[in-house]
């Protein structure tokens, strides 16, 4: 069974997402916050496998709260903008992934399952073009570790950042899927990077991609 915490200022919302996630056998709502703060302290408390988590709220917004969380929970932010800044922080902040609000209930539900099972989300193209449009900022830090990595460990931290699925990566680069996950691996701690979202930034930000 997977714990879901709804993390929104709307109530109406709120209801909507529980009876949505409630309706699957494998799915469970541990309890609703109104706000940032509330979402920390409920997620301390109840444990979730992850957090629905709104960006703008009131006493602490999603941002703040999902650093506050994300070490040892899973946050999948939930925003009405495509192109919000805020969500590029969020992810830089440690989340798993983003959906619109206006997502159809099956890839909501799609989504939950691939969070908690350890994937990041970055289908949506939206995402791409999401951190593609901010990380084109200048004034950006250097990548640590990038000086450490191979000449194939680069070609797959690029491949990712174009949104190759692990299955991809395999076809693409005529290797065994055991062979890509040792990749990811290495790039996940050379990097000091906690999921697949945050290669993805760490890639634009080495400029191996450039935004379109």
């Amino acid at each position: 069974m997977i714990r879901v915490l709804i993390a929104d200022d709307q109530a109406l919302l709120r209801g909507t997402f529980r009876l949505l996630i409630d309706s699957e056998d494998d799915l469970t709502v541990v309890g609703e916050a109104s706000d940032g703060r509330e979402a920390v302290e409920l997620t301390r408390t109840e444990s979730p496998d992850v957090v629905l988590m709104d960006v703008r709220m009131p006493e602490m917004d999603g941002i703040a709260a999902t650093r506050e969380i994300a070490a040892d929970t899973r946050v999948l932010i939930l925003t009405t903008f495509d192109l919000d800044e805020y969500v590029y922080s969020a992810l830089r902040a440690g989340a798993s992934g983003f959906l619109l609000k206006d997502t159809p209930p099956d890839d909501l539900l799609h989504g939950i399952r691939v969070v908690a099972s350890g994937e990041t989300l970055l289908a949506p193209a939206v995402t791409t073009r999401l951190i593609a449009e901010f990380v084109r900022r200048p004034a950006q830090q250097p990548v640590r570790g990038l000086d450490t990595l191979t000449d194939r460990e680069r070609e797959v931290l690029t491949l990712i950042a174009h949104g190759l699925s692990n299955a991809e990566l395999c076809e693409h680069l005529q290797v065994s899927a055991g062979t890509v996950k040792t990749h990811i691996g290495h790039l996940l701690a050379k990097l000091n990077a906690r999921d697949r979202a945050q290669l993805v930034i760490a890639a634009y930000e080495a400029r191996l991609v450039t935004p379109r």
